[in-house]
């Protein structure tokens, strides 16, 4: 049985007010003594402003997952719940999901809630969360629901409005996969690519040989590009990143060569090699990688694993597009750094990765907040206590005004779960969608107070455009190379995060 799954159960046994946060954990009885010794090893970084903007009711969400929130061109955040709404047809106990919007000061508008539909057409229980696409909409998949596998509830893919308009653009049934946990990556072609949990032809009797990888366009044009074997990989729970050399990068849960999960490349054509098989603790390796990469600025590729490393409690690991690995951190519960990180990286614009782990800390074992440098120096930023949230199973998202935003799965005031911020200091940049692009493309660019512009440029070449306060559209000049965009306004010149690709 899947972590997913074990989650949808333990939620069902979850009630509000629950002190204990996620109690089915089995370090229950080891809380105490690691309490004893965290003050002594843990580093904790005194420069930063934690805040919990928000804490779920159930009503307008509950048990946010394995969802890093997005942010809109409106400037505020959008994300996804597991259960909780209002869905008139959802007779599932807790709730049959949301869709989201918060601004960066905690105020929550539920724009969709799933099961809205006679028998769950519409999908419900999203695992992971939305991506922004070039037109300005989010996408996203529901665990299950849709009109497919009339008996096991297969899962859809949905495009949503800023507004709360929400299309289901396919519902799963194999071959073409079943239950997605991941998310989506639009690529540079414009379409959707993504992986299903389950849903291999003719192997689903044995959930260890499931998993597709799958291309979906905007309209819904769906196409089966591979499926795992068990040898090459099993389970892949995580999304994928589409890197600079145009190739899809991801992970699964199990299988490989020895079992413990993998790492991988695919073509746009489908094309699987597997980069990485991880071995387990017993060698001081990872196992069990849930969680998207993401490529550095250094070409290398940085990740987790929720557990394997030294102590058996998780790993950060760095990966070359060879398949060459380095384990950075061997994570620790009883030394307060954190266990279990069940979300992937984000790297800020200070050029280090900021992450979460589900469990450990100074405060119970609640979870941690985290920062890593490439060469693997991390750093505990923030300890969860329960109240501020617990089991910290979703990523983080470095916003344009420089503050990371993310949430938990339990804990807070009601142990529906919480979305907080956390603040080290950064100053604010710009972020453009996509991230590359041809000469005369057109291009978003996400910001704040963008209004007073004055001036675009890519990589040093002028672009015309047209500002509002949160975002600025123009068009990919004549003459741009690949490096960074620059947004002259009136309080200084803002820097894009990433590097803008020009073919």
């Amino acid at each position: 049985m899947t972590r997913l799954r074990i989650l949808g159960l333990l939620a069902f046994l979850t009630a509000p007010g629950r002190k204990q946060g996620r109690a089915e954990k089995l370090i229950t009885l080891s809380k105490a003594l690691s309490i004893a010794f965290v003050c002594v090893t843990a580093i904790v970084s005194p420069a930063q402003t934690f805040t919990t903007l928000l804490s779920f009711n159930g009503t307008n969400g509950a048990y946010p997952y394995v969802m890093s929130l997005v942010q809109g061109t409106d400037g505020n955040l959008y994300g996804t719940t597991y259960q909780g709404g209002t869905g008139a047809n959802c007779t599932l106990y807790g709730g049959c999901g949301t869709v989201f919007k918060i601004t960066t000061t905690g105020t929550l508008t539920t724009l969709y809630n799933f099961c809205s539909q006679p028998d769950c057409a519409d999908g419900f229980q999203p695992a992971a969360g939305l991506v922004l696409a070039t037109n300005g909409n989010f996408y996203g998949t529901t665990y299950q629901g849709g009109t497919g596998c009339a008996y096991e509830n297969c899962g859809t893919v949905f495009e949503i409005t800023p507004e709360g308009k929400l299309t289901t653009l396919h519902s799963f049934e194999p071959p073409d996969g079943a239950n997605p946990v991941a998310g989506l990556v639009q690529a540079a072609n414009g379409s959707f690519y993504g992986t299903t949990e389950y849903g291999s032809p003719d192997l689903c009797n044995d959930e260890a040989y499931c998993g597709t990888i799958y291309k979906i366009t905007r309209k819904g044009n769906l196409k089966r590009l591979n499926f795992f074997l068990g040898t090459d990989g099993a389970l892949p729970v995580a999304g994928l990143l589409q890197a600079t050399n145009g190739k899809f990068y991801g992970t699964t849960e199990y299988g490989g060569a020895n079992g413990e999960g993998t790492v991988f490349d695919v073509t746009a054509a489908g094309k699987l090699t597997t980069l990485y098989s991880f071995a387990g603790y017993q060698t001081g390796d990872g196992s069990e990688p849930n969680a998207s990469l993401v490529q550095a600025i250094d070409g290398n590729f940085y990740g987790t694993t929720y557990n394997g490393g030294t102590d058996n409690f998780g790993t950060v690991f760095e990966i070359t597009p060879g398949g060459t690995p380095i384990i950075l951190h061997s994570f620790d519960y009883y030394s307060g750094d954190g266990a279990w990180p069940y979300a992937g990286l984000v790297q800020a614009t200070d050029g280090n990765f900021y992450g979460t782990a589900a469990g450990g800390g100074t405060n119970g074992g609640y979870g941690t907040i985290f920062e890593i440098t490439a060469g693997g120096t991390l750093t505990t930023l923030h300890s969860f206590d329960y109240t501020d949230g617990d089991d910290i199973t979703g990523g983080l998202v470095q916003a344009t005004n420089g503050t990371f935003y993310g949430t938990s799965y339990y804990g807070g005031a009601n142990n529906y779960g919480t979305v907080f911020s956390l603040s080290v200091g950064l100053g604010p940049f710009v972020e453009t969608n996509p991230t590359s692009g041809k000469v005369g493309s057109k291009v978003t660019i996400l910001g704040n107070n963008l209004s007073g512009a004055t001036a675009v440029s890519f990589n040093g070449t002028a672009a015309t455009f047209k500002a509002s306060s949160t975002f600025i559209t123009t068009k990919v000049p004549t003459g741009a190379t690949t490096g960074a965009v620059t947004v002259t306004t009136p309080s200084g010149t803002l820097t894009s995060n990433v590097q803008f690709i020009v073919p």
